[in-house]
């Protein structure tokens, strides 16, 4: 029996010698009934410890590869059927010259969107919330929790809400998520069995089709315009089972919703029989005017309201909410019980502590300055570096901007090119649903997760990219020079 033993590996050898037995003996090479050498003697063959030997003796018997026969020794099972697996080497350690002899690779700059800066997360202050929180929980807090949440953190966001956005709703009525992802996928399971169609805001973000699709609801997507869903394209005929809007921010072209086309949700919600749900992504980051409406006011008993702190405080935390009307909230929490019990309670505590010592407004208030200052930052530098004419679209909100370069096509082969530049960029057109013809000029750039020499490097290498590749051209990319 062949054995090679790497001391030197970042394999335990424990793992090795079970690994190659093992490997020996679905290969065939150790037939059933054989017996093995001793722990004391195959020890002394390696050099290794009799415990190690013991311990990975002992493992494979448990899985039923060997048998320990009392005073005949250790012997290969019977009845395993022999086929080929690969023997993988043992990893070796970290060669430390190796690695600092490598030259380094050039960073590539990645304008993707949804993506917070999360150094600037308070550890400090979250670590007190989470301490004073766990100096006032009773040992009930260590048992199962309602399905819809911690009490204490419900009545905070209820309180939160009325505070900052004037949004009335009861704890009742609100209920804790892993995040906005399961929200949202919870609320399309919940209509799964009556087999209807959803209608979408389109473009949209590609994942929460996909959320939606897989409860086996059909997306239908209704244009967007710089005002957000065009309400006056969804077919009167339709009987959705809910309407998928981002109303206080379009995402991704960043429109804001009117109280004309507002009312006509409403309206349509009404005799429809159907449900708005609202996704309230940022809106906490709006750098103009005052915070916009939600459209869960003007009617609470048709609109599911979708908020989430990710993008406030870090991706780590999986927590967010929905408000549901009341006929909603039984077969809900029905449905989230036998998805999870609950979600996560301590963190539930500790975010309840630090929203009533007003620690996530201080952070609010901080971050919109910083992604403020990143926005125009970004802006300056696009005009500091491409001479053809650009746009940005949408309001002055949320943590990324989209922008249109006039004569320029977004197709794959420019994409490819910048991709070579070490800058990522992202289409709108990739975000349709539907006709994408209209936005092959449009591409999407976040910027909140990037520091301000990072949105300088990545905008130069973009508009290197661009304008590079105009001349090579006949003829220029732009027909107009002004620049906007």
């Amino acid at each position: 029996m062949w054995i090679n033993i790497d001391k030197n590996s970042n394999t335990p050898l424990i793992r090795q010698l079970y690994n190659q037995i093992k490997h020996l003996i679905l290969d065939g090479q150790l037939a059933a009934d054989e017996k093995l050498p001793s722990t004391r003697k195959l020890a002394m063959n390696l050099g290794i410890s009799r415990s190690t030997v013991l311990d990975a003796y002992n493992q494979l018997i448990a899985e039923g590869y060997l048998q320990g026969n009392h005073g005949s020794g250790t012997v290969v099972s019977g009845g395993i059927d022999i086929f080929f697996i690969p023997l993988k080497k043992p990893d070796k350690k970290h060669d430390l010259s190796v690695t600092l002899k490598k030259e380094p690779e050039t960073m590539v700059i990645d304008f993707q969107s949804g993506v917070i800066d999360s150094s600037l997360f308070p550890l400090r202050q979250w670590k007190k919330a989470y301490q004073r929180s766990f100096d006032q929980i009773s040992e009930t807090a260590f048992y199962y929790h309602p399905c819809a949440g911690v009490l204490k953190l419900r009545r905070t966001i209820a309180d939160y809400l009325l505070r900052t956005r004037g949004l009335h709703c009861q704890p009742d009525n609100i209920v804790i998520v892993s995040g906005a992802t399961q929200g949202l996928a919870l609320i399309s399971a919940l209509f799964h069995d009556q087999q209807q169609s959803v209608l979408i805001e389109d473009p949209t973000h590609p994942g929460l089709r996909k959320i939606i699709e897989r409860s086996k609801l059909s997306l239908i997507g209704i244009p967007v315009d710089d005002r957000g869903m065009v309400t006056d394209l969804i077919t009167p005929f339709l009987s959705p089972a809910f309407i998928y809007t981002t109303p206080s921010h379009q995402y991704p072209l960043g429109g804001i919703l009117p109280i004309q086309r507002r009312q006509k949700l409403i309206q349509y919600a009404i005799a429809h029989d159907a449900y708005l749900l609202e996704d309230d992504y940022d809106s906490e980051f709006r750098f103009e005017g005052q915070p916009v409406s939600s459209l869960y006011e003007l009617n609470p008993d048709r609109v599911i309201y979708l908020g989430t702190l990710s993008k406030i405080l870090t991706p780590a935390i999986r927590l967010g909410y929905l408000i549901l009307p009341d006929k909603l909230i039984e077969p809900y929490l029905e449905l989230k019980k036998y998805s999870d019990v609950h979600s996560e309670a301590f963190t539930q505590y500790a975010l309840s502590e630090f929203i009533e010592n007003g620690e996530l407004e201080k952070h609010i208030w901080k971050m919109k300055k910083i992604y403020t200052k990143k926005r125009q930052h970004l802006i300056a530098e696009l005009s500091r570096c491409y001479p053809n004419d650009f746009e940005i679209k949408g309001h002055a909100a949320g943590l990324h901007m989209v922008v249109h370069f006039n004569g320029v096509v977004f197709d794959d082969t420019l994409i490819n090119h910048i991709n070579s530049q070490q800058v990522r960029v992202y289409p709108i057109a990739n975000y349709v649903f539907g006709n994408k013809a209209a936005y092959t000029s449009d591409i999407l750039l976040g910027y909140a997760h990037l520091s301000f020499a990072e949105i300088s490097m990545g905008i130069t290498r973009l508009c290197c990219a661009l304008l590079n590749l105009e001349h090579k051209k006949d003829t220029p990319m732009s027909v107009e020079s002004n620049k906007k």
